[in-house]
Order: structure tokens, then sequence, then C-alpha cells
């Protein structure tokens, strides 16, 4: 089992622009993202995929640095 207390690197990803008026698969990314409402802000993990992710959507958002410890590591924890 791995130690929860591991982090790995986090961005902070705010929601800035609205969806209305884009493709579907522009808001399908931002919900993807954990995002609900409009100026809402989540922090994930900084891997390869959702830097894509980011970087599809990247007119509506904005990323910064998360501060703090990072996004907990959930590798080996399955049952």
């Amino acid at each position: 089992m791995a130690d929860r207390s591991t982090s790995k690197p986090a961005l902070r990803v705010t929601w800035v622009r609205s969806t209305i008026g884009h493709k579907a698969a522009a808001r399908g990314t931002i919900r993807a993202l954990g995002l609900h409402r409009l100026h809402q802000s989540v922090e994930v993990a900084d891997t390869p995929e959702m830097r894509g992710m980011l970087r599809r959507v990247a007119f509506l958002i904005e990323v910064s640095e998360a501060h703090g410890t990072g996004v907990a590591s959930d590798e080996g924890n399955s049952k």
C-alpha cells in the first residue's frame, strides 16, 4: 500500500470563461477536470495527461502552481 502522505506536484485550475457557444468537447473537458461552476478552482495532478486536457481548454481556464502539499497519491490503494 502506498502512503497517503506522499504527494505529487499539483496545478490549480480556475474556470474563467463560459463554454456557451463552444463545442461539446470543450464542455466535456471542463467537466472531466472537475469544474462545475464558473470561477471555481480545483487542484489537479501535474501529469502529461492533465497537461493535455488543460491545453485543449486553455482559452477557458487559468492555470497556476498549487500552493501546499499537492495532490495525494491514490496509487496502490485499490482493494
